[in-house]
């Protein structure tokens, strides 16, 4: 496993993690493609960055010798990340994944720098000749949650716990408070901004100050258990994010929505030692499977398991889309009409809350 202070002087990757030793030291063959990845937050965070690592182990798996994978896990948003691209592109990988939005401006300028080598930056909208875009419409699973908590709320209150105002986050947000109101027009979303990807304790003590104001419900686009966690100490229910997190709350765990990066990373690692990739965008959704929703718990009534699954499999053909008009904002201004559906640049661009999420948008 690497971190950012051990990377300079060592090079690991899954070779460790499957038992066959560092590459430090050792040849590699010539035609083996090395594939780097670069993680925000640690592997072992159960939410994010532990669903992109298990891609990247099912990449080694199915390639085999063809493939060599290393990480880096941990790397700030910041002046860090440019440093921790660019050694991997001059340590010989020929494909590297950046999976943060914040590592966007440092994967194009890396990639100006080593053109050979292709790059896919998750989350983000800039592109190059060898830098591809690829997310997940976290927003679809955010939808079926939403009616789920509509129906569920006794207060009519629900926590959100935000990471920070992208329009990724905030497009969650909107399609969650949008399906709740739905079913439930009295329901109310009260969001707490933690301004980080992982900090359990940031986490856990936003978790219970909303809880504290009377939410009965929580969500989060945040990638640690603690509000899980926090959820099944306090005994109300909870959505989890990125990964199934059952585990951490048998109880509160509603369901989870979880990304599954390895049907994609697969393809992408195939392109290129098939000679075929091509920068280009890639939007996955419930339909392909980027987006899955595990389980729901037992405790959900039948009427309402029905209702979610429903949602699902509209949203799947396309008879359901999350942000369908009539859309207002908060100030009661139509932001999408009648009988029209928001546009993939409208969503990638949101920068507003629709009604029924309390308090102001962060500038």
């Amino acid at each position: 496993m690497l971190n950012r202070r051990q990377f300079g002087l060592s090079v690991a990757g899954t070779a460790a993690a499957l038992g066959v030793g560092p590459m430090v030291g050792r040849a590699i063959a010539a035609d083996k493609l090395k594939v780097g990845f670069v993680y925000v937050g640690p592997v072992s965070d159960h939410g994010y960055s532990y669903q992109h690592d298990l891609g990247r182990k099912h990449v080694a798996e199915h390639f085999g010798d063809r493939v060599e994978t290393t990480y880096v896990e941990n790397v700030a948003e910041g002046p860090d990340t440019e440093r921790v691209i660019n050694q991997l592109a001059a340590g010989g990988c020929g494909l590297i994944f950046t999976t943060s939005f914040g590592f966007m401006n440092p994967t194009l300028k890396v990639a100006q720098r080593f053109p050979k080598v292709k790059f896919e930056h998750a989350t983000g909208y800039k592109r190059a000749a060898n830098v591809a875009t690829y997310s997940g419409r976290f927003y679809e699973g955010r939808t079926v949650c939403g009616l789920i908590a509509g129906k569920l709320t006794k207060s009519n209150i629900i926590g959100y716990i935000g990471s920070f105002p992208i329009p990724e986050v905030v497009s969650g947000i909107n399609a969650f408070t949008l399906a709740l109101r739905s079913v439930n027009p009295q329901a109310q979303v009260r969001v707490v901004w933690v301004n980080s990807w992982y900090d359990p304790g940031k986490e856990a003590a936003a978790a219970k100050a909303l809880i504290d104001q009377g939410a009965d419900i929580l969500s989060q686009h945040t990638d640690s258990p603690a509000p899980i966690q926090e959820a099944e100490a306090r005994g109300i229910y909870a959505f989890g994010q990125s990964s199934d997190m059952s585990r951490f709350g048998p109880k509160a765990h509603l369901t989870s929505i979880v990304d599954d990066w390895t049907p994609y990373y697969i393809q992408r690692v195939q392109a290129v030692l098939d000679g075929t990739w091509k920068s280009e965008d890639y939007w996955g959704g419930l339909a392909t499977g980027t987006v899955i929703l595990p389980p729901f718990n037992p405790s959900i009534p039948e009427d309402v398991r029905a209702l979610a699954t429903k949602a699902v499999e509209d949203i799947k053909s396309g008879a359901l889309h999350p942000f369908t008009g009539p859309i207002k904002d908060q100030s009661g201004k139509v932001v999408v009409a009648e009988g029209k559906t928001a546009t993939d640049p409208e969503i990638l661009s949101m920068a507003y809350y629709v009604e029924g999420v309390q308090g102001t948008l962060p500038k």
